[in-house]
């Protein structure tokens, strides 16, 4: 491993929530033996599935290993039944505790002052979270995004119905906030669902837009509050390239850009591709890939919105190439018997989840594909998470 571009911060610092929330898997382990660790499960599992060694190409390690997150949502909550107010993660093995994370290593310093100044301003008013189990209160949620490569921070609390939220309080509290950002946005989000997840029933700007900025490799995306978008930004940078390196030319050919997102790597091929098709399920991700078209002048990216195996047929032109990107469950078997059938020679499946990565791999392999390459990124330092980027020949 080659760790000299490798920029190791907060080592000598743990933070007090580590050992409960349960998301810095590897705090207070050297580096180098979190790396050898990770590398390790991943050789472990292609083994497992029958994958052989030769393919594997290795990890590359983390370009930064702290503050590296643009995106983290918290959870207001009590550790104690009747406590006070929390806002944070979930306390490990217990699922109705909430740990406050207002030191966490993993996300810019803002993110941190804007949680404490986010839970002292809700503390203050006496505001009570929402109970799972009962579905009442006022507090759900809090989600902070930011542009890493513009210095664009978007705020976003997320309450039920319930009245009585001081909007006006709010706002004016996080603009007061000494902050080496510039909060471009603050949101109030609705969700009076019963699910225990951040579901947009409706908003309400307090101040400025509902979305950020960013850039990577040259191209700059319009990132609106609930797309998807890579939470790593310099390691992505570097992934995208590796990608563009192993996708074959695609110079005058139609290209599928499957889990598009916000249509990333579709306009990064788009330059040489005669067409590119995105599709993705989340709308706002394909509203904001349409946006992002228009704001880097590309005219040969068509985005559809919808899940990737109800929506194949709706393009009206052949692939020459394929390259997916799913989320952490990975690609439906039906999709993945979809996508052999077109029999093109390549497909280049990128991976947030070795372990899917794997089963989808071996349904590709019944439906006539071998597996060229695997290389394994560690885009996400201190917690169990790798990428991985895979290059699949037809036999």
């Amino acid at each position: 491993m080659n760790t000299e571009d490798t920029r190791i911060l907060n080592t000598d610092r743990l933070c007090p929530a580590a050992e409960h929330c349960g998301g810095c898997l590897y705090q207070g382990i050297d580096y180098a033996e979190q790396y050898r660790q990770k590398d390790k499960a991943v050789r472990r599992l292609l083994d497992k599935h029958d994958i052989v060694e030769s393919v594997y190409l290795g990890m590359e390690p983390a370009i930064c290993t702290g503050g590296y997150r643009n995106k983290m949502e918290y959870t207001f909550g009590d550790l104690e039944k009747g406590g006070e107010l929390e806002l944070g993660m979930h306390f490990k093995g217990r699922f109705m505790s909430i740990i406050t994370t207002d030191e966490c290593q993993l996300v810019p310093d803002d993110f941190n002052t804007v949680v404490r100044a986010t839970l002292d301003f809700c503390r203050a008013r006496g505001y009570v979270p929402y109970h799972r189990k009962t579905h009442l209160g006022l507090l759900r949620n809090l989600v902070v995004r930011c542009g890493v490569r513009t210095n664009e921070l978007l705020v976003n609390i997320v309450t039920s119905s319930e009245p009585g939220f001081d909007e006006e309080g709010y706002r004016d509290m996080l603009l007061g906030l000494d902050l080496s950002m510039e909060i471009v946005g603050i949101m109030r989000t609705f969700n009076d669902s019963v699910a225990d997840a951040v579901i947009d029933e409706s908003h309400k700007l307090l101040y400025g837009r509902d979305y950020y900025y960013e850039e990577i490799l040259g191209l700059k995306f319009k990132v609106k509050a609930f797309a998807f978008f890579q939470t790593n930004i310099d390691a992505v940078e570097r992934l995208y390239s590796d990608v563009l390196k192993v996708v074959p030319d695609v110079s005058g050919k139609t290209v599928y850009d499957l889990y598009c997102g916000t249509g990333t790597i579709s306009q990064l091929m788009a330059g040489a591709a005669k067409d590119v098709y995105g599709i993705d399920i989340v709308e706002d991700s394909i509203i904001a890939a349409r946006s992002n078209t228009e704001l880097n002048g590309i005219t040969n990216c068509h985005y559809i919105c919808g899940d990737v195996k109800e929506k194949l047929d709706d393009i009206p032109v052949r692939p020459d190439v394929i390259v997916v990107d799913p989320p952490r469950v990975g690609i439906h078997d039906k999709a993945v018997a979809m996508l052999s059938r077109y029999g093109i020679d390549e497909i280049v499946y990128v991976s947030c989840n070795p372990k899917t990565l794997c089963i989808n791999l071996d349904s590709f392999r019944a439906n006539g594909y071998e597996i060229r390459s695997i290389k394994a990124y560690d885009n996400f330092p201190m917690t169990k998470h790798v990428e991985c980027v895979t290059m699949m020949t037809k036999k």
